[in-house]
């Protein structure tokens, strides 16, 4: 993986009127990277993902695709760049062959060339069975297939994806999922928005959140899970010949613990402090004085929960220092 970054964004911002859409953007993607773009809606996802297309203006700051700036050169970014909206045009009477060939020509392929990448991005989407299919009468994620297939047909280095699970049935996430992760074994740099979390996090190798024009969050998965909270979740069973309400009147008398919910033969528990020192005193006590556990097993905390958890301490009022003014 090379050091130069692929996609290099620099205190950008983008203002719609009183709308300050994108508010001092910066991140870095590395070339060959994988990497999720999350926010909610009208975070300013779109918006620094068309800056990135050459398809908007920032108001400030700057941004490179492959070494160009967007501004500057827009020919060059897009000449390297693939980018799939969220939505595409669906016209009436034409094929799916004829709408590649369209783009084909308008990037300016000669005749061989052009019908040589068609017949390649077909292959690789799976679109060859419906080369005669009016475009207008596919499926959604045949659909989502033929736009990824638009993006790919001049074979560039990095890839722009906003959306491309949106409406996707199951089978057609999985086929998706399965074409983005060729396009990254086979060294392509992808920045792909979603809203399917848990996806975003099997598939990138690092997770770009943005909050209200901000970027809150940039790194793994892993580490999006433990920095969200210092709290611990542990589901606890107890035998079945004993009484539920032991373990809930054992937690109302124990320091650090509280029930989430109470179960038929156990319950969800949080404790306060996430250290293995702490979890393994509190499970040894419960032996000890008398709990039959029969099992104690952490909550794996999904990237939904952080997330939420993310934007609540994103949202959260900041103390002001004492004797500070306003």
């Amino acid at each position: 993986m090379s050091s130069k970054p692929a996609i290099k964004v620099e205190n950008l911002h983008r203002r719609f009127g009183d709308i300050l859409a994108v508010n001092g953007v910066s991140f870095e993607v590395g070339t060959g990277e994988v990497v999720g773009f999350i926010g909610e809606n009208g975070a300013g996802k779109t918006t620094t993902m068309r800056i990135l297309a050459s398809l908007d203006y920032p108001s400030a700051g700057s941004a490179y695709v492959m070494g160009e700036n967007v501004v500057n050169f827009p020919a060059r970014v897009r000449s390297c760049l693939g980018w799939m909206p969220d939505s595409y045009g669906a016209y009436d009477n034409m094929t799916v062959v004829e709408y590649l060939d369209f783009f084909g020509r308008a990037i300016g392929f000669k005749t061989k060339e052009r019908l040589q990448r068609i017949e390649e991005v077909m292959d690789f989407t799976d679109l060859t069975p419906l080369a005669e299919r009016l475009i207008n009468k596919l499926s959604k994620g045949m659909g989502q297939r033929l736009c990824l297939g638009r993006a790919l047909i001049h074979d560039p280095d990095v890839l722009i994806l906003d959306e491309p699970a949106a409406g996707l049935d199951p089978k057609a996430r999985v086929e998706l999922k399965h074409l983005i992760r060729l396009l990254a074994d086979d060294g392509k740099t992808i920045l792909i928005s979603s809203h399917i979390l848990s996806e975003l996090g099997e598939m990138c190798d690092s997770l770009l959140f943005i909050n209200q024009g901000r970027i809150v969050h940039h790194g793994d998965a892993e580490s999006l899970k433990r920095q969200s909270g210092e709290t611990a979740i542990y589901t606890v069973e107890i035998a079945a010949d004993t009484d539920a309400q032991q373990l809930n009147d054992w937690v109302a008398m124990a320091p650090m613990v509280k029930i989430l919910d109470m179960r038929k033969s156990g319950a969800r528990i949080e404790i306060e402090r996430d250290e293995e020192e702490i979890i393994a005193g509190i499970l040894r006590r419960m032996v000890t004085e008398g709990l039959p556990i029969v099992e104690f097993r952490r909550e794996e905390r999904n990237l939904e929960d952080a997330f939420i958890d993310m934007l609540g301490n994103a949202d959260a009022p900041k103390n002001m220092p004492s004797g500070g003014s306003n």
